[in-house]
């Protein structure tokens, strides 16, 4: 299933709404942890491969970019 956020940047959906940013105060609200432990944790049992957390940073940080 692919990233929803990730979905509407290629789509172009955020140009005129604030669908990212919603989505991203929304997930800020609700996340609580320690975020390298939880990715260290998920690489550790095989939820995710380092191939898949390499994506997923450049992902990350093709929309930090935009959002600067």
């Amino acid at each position: 299933m692919p990233n929803p956020l990730y979905a509407d940047l290629n789509k172009g959906r955020l140009a005129n709404n604030n669908s990212l940013f919603n989505r991203i105060k929304q997930f800020q609200n609700t996340f609580s942890g320690d975020p390298k432990q939880m990715i260290q944790s998920m690489l550790d049992s095989g939820r995710i491969t380092q191939a898949q957390l390499n994506q997923y940073t450049q992902q990350a940080n093709e929309i930090y970019r935009m959002l600067k």
